[in-house]
């Protein structure tokens, strides 16, 4: 355009030079005067420029016009565009600022990229419960590298915790986070009221000292202002509250939230085989992971020779002591909604661009049947004299609106469509704590997806419209009598596409609706309602080890008395709630690992589990008596070879406050689930609550108790530890719900996969519908010429039925074959059934077929009832 613009100044120049010579003057007085009238070429060049920009604006002004009528006078088209451009975007969009909350999002704090955490490598199996996220170390060896850690400018360890506030008859659970005294200072997070959490506040194991988090403050402590007087009832005493943290820190677990910060203990003589601990710092300038690794793993062979446990067998020590630390990024914190939710969103990001893919199927078998509609417009203004060009950037310009548009909707849609996803992943004993905001990338995202839109499902037509021969497509006018196949199969190639990524979408939705029925009304093995747990704390009470086996007894016999209570039962290990105890066992000369609970008599008659074959467990069963097990038919098939296991002694090996023991089966019982509904039963062990080591013993207790009214049964167990056994914490959930709430991932891909299924079938009968009705419609004449001649109606619609049942067919088999690819990646989140299940392809397959057959039954009705003298004569 400059060059343009230079040559026709130039030549603008020279004619004024001609006429000045022509008037007489010199060469010189010539061009003095044409420069003199013209002015400065490079402000001229500006002018020129400027003005071509305005009236470039001026005619995009009158397209962005022209669309915007267009739209105003075709509603219908405008709605379905949009709407299926919306619910395509928005649900993309609320995917991934999942994603992005949960994945890419750093911590709130200082320059979080020169965070690390120090973990063992691998994880330290074996030793305790650990899921590689926290609790990799113990007191001994966060100490040890206290004090060796060079690769850092500070260094912090922490842990998640539960606290009970409030009264002990009216207490309620909070979440707390122990810290080192230097945590908020490495993280360089300020108070917002009062100070936080130093290094002089670590002195003592006593509770004194708390830091309330900014939610907390304002819903538990009404926002006052912090001041010395300021104290809140935890675990039964009185602690001050140093300060408040700011609003944006909600600890170092994504996805979770704390409400009390406190100083973390370090007795004298600390558990050496506890890992409870997490370990992070920030790395010193010139430091990056690598180094930091290969700087603890060489401190590592004598940092675990000096924290080794004692109790355990030579092997479990040996295996302690070769362990490695390494060095991780921690700038995104850590998360378990990470760990287990993270194939499902990625699976359901997965699927909604699938569904985007169909509404922008949509969007081009709709923008192509309008613009094939608009050909004698668009022939009429090129013969006019409109350029390619112009007609070509009209017709994207209506798709980049109508792609603008959807993608607004689609943002705003977002955000509610994502807490919604929040929402679902809540249960009753835990709630997810995420910031769903719109930053950047989530932005960028959305961007991106609506100029793709816009690109590649908008260009096809406004190619095909732009490239058209004026004269044939006046000449031919809407309608042709037999038409061309050949330019609808752009169309046809659309359609399969929906049926296929349709195909795909309701098998994925099949698939998991049945894997969650299937975990519904999987059998566990024991008796899941009417069933109330109740945990219970005795901190305060002063027991003696020796006594409290003692007491817990007394407890669970007087719940039994209750009038409504029809049993109860003490247990260390509560079914199916994620907690995990194992031991090495040892039986004849099998050697492995079984899951033991410490249970009371009654524990089998409360659940409603069976004896098979021996006896139960009776109150002559305690510490001072040959030791006895029950085992599951599990732990029988791995390590009993005898015809009888009644009688079978088990050895178990120490470990740290479990001394080593020889137990005799004294019972069997059937299998039942443990950890999860998902897994294998694993072998199982019981073993009476009375013969629990009393070194082990802790303050802690999970009662069972049955009632046919559970809220009466549990308020009637309230009253009673109020009055009889004053200053015991406790807090209460139901059995059935619990197990439930675990199923919450499984029930969130079965909703919104058979959601997304149905929208795609939705969008199938959208699509094939307005695609159906404009082939016949540019049809008519033909079909007109077809009746006239003596074609039967009911001729007419089967003929044209068949075009719809090819394509179904095609999309079908295309779709199957997708389907059993995707199904692959999804394996693993399944329950009780295959992929490639045969039920639930041909279940598919039959609602796709329905679906296509009604949505083309309305418009080949319609076709067939053409009047065809009325066609023929508009021809």
């Amino acid at each position: 355009m400059d060059r343009e613009i230079q040559a026709e100044l130039l030549e603008h120049m020279q004619m004024g030079i001609d006429d000045n010579m022509a008037r007489g003057m010199s060469r010189e007085q010539a061009e003095r005067e044409a420069r003199l009238r013209f002015g400065s070429p490079s402000a001229m060049r500006e002018r020129v420029g400027a003005e071509d920009a305005a009236l470039g604006l001026e005619s995009l002004g009158r397209d962005v016009r022209t669309a915007l009528r267009g739209f105003v006078k075709s509603p219908g088209f405008s709605l379905v565009v949009v709407g299926t451009l919306a619910l395509g975007i928005g649900a993309n969009t609320a995917i991934f600022e999942l994603l992005d909350a949960v994945r890419l999002r750093s911590l709130p704090v200082l320059k979080p990229g020169e965070l690390a955490e120090v973990r063992i490598a691998g994880g330290n199996g074996g030793f305790g419960i650990n899921n590689g996220l926290v609790g990799n170390f113990t007191v001994p060896m966060w100490q040890e590298v206290k004090d060796h850690h060079d690769p850092f400018s500070g260094i912090f360890a922490w842990r998640t915790d539960e606290m009970l506030l409030g009264k002990p008859s009216d207490a309620h659970r909070a979440y707390g986070l122990e810290v080192s005294g230097n945590l908020f200072n490495v993280l360089g997070v300020p108070p917002w009221q009062g100070r936080l959490i130093e290094p002089q506040d670590e002195a003592g194991c006593d509770l004194t000292k708390v830091v309330a988090s900014y939610a907390f403050w304002k819903s538990e402590m009404a926002g006052a202002p912090i001041t010395a007087n300021s104290t809140l009832m935890v675990e039964g005493k009185t602690v001050q509250v140093l300060g408040v943290t700011p609003p944006s820190f909600f600890g170092l677990v994504v996805g979770d939230r704390f409400d009390l910060a406190y100083p973390t203990c370090t007795p004298p003589n600390p558990r050496r085989e506890v890992f409870a601990l997490s370990v992070m710092g920030r790395l010193k300038p010139g430091w990056n992971l690598q180094h930091a690794t290969e700087y603890f793993n060489a401190l590592s062979p004598g940092l675990f020779e000096r924290t080794a446990p004692e109790g355990y067998s030579p092997e479990t020590i040996k295996a302690f002591k070769a362990f490695r630390l390494a060095a991780y990024p921690a700038g995104a914190g850590v998360s378990y909604l990470r760990n287990e939710y993270n194939s499902s969103l990625e699976l359901l990001l997965a699927i909604t661009g699938l569904v985007l893919l169909i509404a922008c199927a949509n969007l081009a078998n709709l923008m192509l049947a309008r613009a094939s509609g608009k050909q004698r417009e668009v022939a009429i203004r090129m013969a006019l004299g409109a350029s390619r060009g112009r007609v070509l950037r009209q017709i994207l310009l209506e798709s980049a609106l109508l792609a603008m548009i959807g993608a607004a909707l689609g943002i705003a849609l977002a955000q509610p469509l994502s807490r919604a996803l929040v929402n679902a992943l809540n249960t009753s004993q835990n709630s997810i704590h995420l910031t769903i905001l719109p930053d950047w990338r989530v932005l960028v995202f959305a961007a991106v997806v609506s100029v793709a839109t816009c690109v590649v499902f908008g260009t096809l037509p406004a190619v095909r419209n732009a490239n058209a021969n004026p004269i044939t497509a006046m000449r031919s006018g809407e309608r042709g009598v037999a038409g061309n196949r050949e330019r609808f199969a752009v169309q046809r190639a659309m359609v399969i596409t929906q049926v296929a990524v349709s195909m795909v979408l309701l098998v994925a939705a099949l698939l998991f609706v049945r894997s969650y029925r299937n975990l519904m009304t999987v059998d566990p093995g024991f008796r899941e309602s009417g069933i109330s747990v109740g945990y219970f704390n005795f901190p305060m009470m002063k027991i003696k080890p020796e006594n409290l086996a003692a007491y817990k007894r007394q407890l669970v016999e007087d719940v039994r008395a209750l009038p409504g209570i029809e049993n109860a039962a003490g247990t260390t290990n509560v079914p199916l709630s994620g907690g995990s105890w194992s031991h090495h066992v040892q039986v004849d000369a099998l050697d492995g690992s079984s899951k033991f609970t410490y249970v009371s008599p009654s524990y089998f008659a409360t659940l409603g589990i069976p004896l098979l074959t021996g006896r139960n467990f009776t109150d002559r069963d305690t510490n001072d008596s040959p030791l006895v097990l029950v085992v599951n038919q599990t732990f029988i098939r791995k390590y009993i070879r005898t015809p009888s296991p009644i009688g079978q002694h088990v050895h178990v090996r120490p470990e740290p406050q479990y001394p080593e023991r020889t137990y005799e089966i004294v019972g069997t019982i059937p299998d039942t689930k443990y950890g999860d509904l998902r897994d294998e039963t694993p072998p199982m062990a019981f073993v009476p609550i009375d013969q629990f080591p009393v070194t082990a013993q802790g303050p802690f207790l999970a009662m069972m108790f049955a009632g046919r009214d559970r809220s009466s049964a549990v308020e009637t167990v309230r009253r009673m530890f109020e009055q009889k056994h004053p200053g015991t914490i406790m807090q209460f959930y139901d059995f059935e719900q619990g197990i439930r709430d675990n199923l919450v991932g499984d029930r969130m891909m079965a909703l919104l996969s058979g959601f997304f299924g149905i929208l795609a079938a939705l969008l199938v009968v959208v699509g094939l519908y307005g695609v159906l009705t404009y082939f016949l419609a540019q049809r008519r004449g033909e079909i007109g010429i077809r009746i006239a001649l003596g074609a039967s109606r009911r001729r007419v619609v089967g003929g044209l039925l068949v075009e719809a049942v090819v394509m179904l067919l095609v999309g079908l088999a295309a779709g199957t074959g997708l389907a059993l690819l995707a199904g692959r990646e999804a394996s693993s989140m399944l329950f009780g059934l295959k992929p490639w299940d045969p039920m639930v392809l041909a279940a598919s397959a039959l609602l796709l077929a329905i679906v296509t057959l009604l949505s083309s039954l309305v418009p080949a009705l319609k076709a067939a009832n053409v009047d065809p003298i009325s066609s023929l004569r508009s021809e």
